[in-house]
């Protein structure tokens, strides 16, 4: 369904009145699309993870208005038992935003999408449209939405309505599901994780918000993630993958490979930066960005777009070294695990 112009009140109400029934709904934010149920019903988060085929064990984050200030601060009241200062700096730093905090978690609250750890992972996302259905949810009386991506668990990460509909319609078949169409993500790839269970904050997954701006944001140092990290989205070693074989390597490898490979090359895709020569009409070259916030942007659709069912293998050029990309390396390396 079209979210734009006069379509967006109807949409909107619609989609409450299926969330408040326990239905699920395709929600867009700025990071990629999520399949949202109310946070606060075991059995509608429950349908979340059948349609995911997700294990139980991996919790959901749950997302939250931001305006009117009132409504944001009875979320994270009913969600969190506590938020700490630095939290709370992060949160004036980048919510709305890419950015989800492991908090506290009251007990007695949306155990099923915390997977029944003690902390519950909260994001305020940015996109106005996921912020006009939160609002819309708070006036009746839903306080937050989990919402994980809406794709079959580990598979490729959807940044359009259409991927969702590719993933889960058929999964689905019992209704048809809505799905907010929004246009493509801005952002693209999923948020950054903080656990913020400590004395000072856990990096648990990069995102398009770097280390050096968490850490000025909180006015302490950024830990890496250890044996004591809470469980979180998207910390599995194989994740994000299509079904082709992901491959990553280096400019030099990429072109001696091509080489090697000739007129022969069976078919595949190669999704890279530096300049390639390739004499196989059955290799398809697909240039990346050379900007981090742009490969983001576009990374999962074009993963989607190269896994096009005749294709096995992908190659992808390994992405710079510099902390503007570790959102993309994270996704890649996941990718091909």
């Amino acid at each position: 369904m079209s979210t734009q112009g006069d379509a967006l009140p109807a949409a909107l109400a619609q989609a409450v009145q299926r969330l408040r029934a326990g239905t699920l709904v395709g929600l867009p934010t700025e990071t990629v699309y999520g399949l949202a149920a109310d946070a606060d019903r075991a059995d509608a988060v429950a349908r979340i993870y059948g349609a995911k085929g997700r294990p139980s064990d991996h919790p959901l984050i749950v997302h939250v208005v931001a305006e009117p200030a009132a409504a944001r601060a009875a979320a994270l009241a009913h969600y969190a038992q506590d938020v700490p200062a630095f939290a709370q700096r992060l949160m004036d730093a980048f919510w709305p935003g890419p950015l989800t905090l492991i908090l506290p978690r009251r007990p007695g609250v949306a155990e099923r999408a915390a997977a029944g750890q003690d902390s519950i992972g909260l994001r305020c996302p940015a996109h106005p449209v996921a912020q006009a259905l939160l609002r819309a949810c708070a006036n009746a009386g839903i306080l937050g939405l989990a919402a994980p991506s809406a794709n079959r668990f580990g598979r490729v990460s959807p940044t359009r309505a259409e991927h969702v509909l590719d993933e889960l319609e058929a999964v689905l078949d019992d209704e048809q599901l809505l799905v907010l169409d929004a246009g493509a993500c801005p952002v693209g790839i999923e948020s950054t994780i903080v656990d913020a269970t400590r004395k000072q904050p856990v990096l648990l997954r990069p995102g398009m918000i770097t280390r050096a701006q968490l850490e000025a944001a909180a006015g302490l140092p950024v830990a890496d993630r250890d044996a004591q990290a809470p469980r979180a989205s998207g910390m599995l070693a194989s994740h994000y993958a299509p079904r082709a074989r992901v491959r990553l390597m280096a400019a030099d490898e990429l072109q001696t490979a091509l080489d090697l490979l000739g007129a022969q090359a069976p078919r595949l895709a190669v999704y890279h930066r530096s300049p390639l020569r390739c004499a196989s009409a059955r290799v398809r070259l697909q240039r990346m960005p050379d900007d981090a916030q742009a490969c983001a942007h576009e990374l999962f659709a074009v993963l989607r777009a190269l896994d096009d069912g005749e294709t096995t293998l992908i190659w992808v050029e390994r992405p710079p070294a510099d902390a503007a990309w570790d959102g993309v390396r994270d996704r890649l390396q996941r990718a091909a695990a």
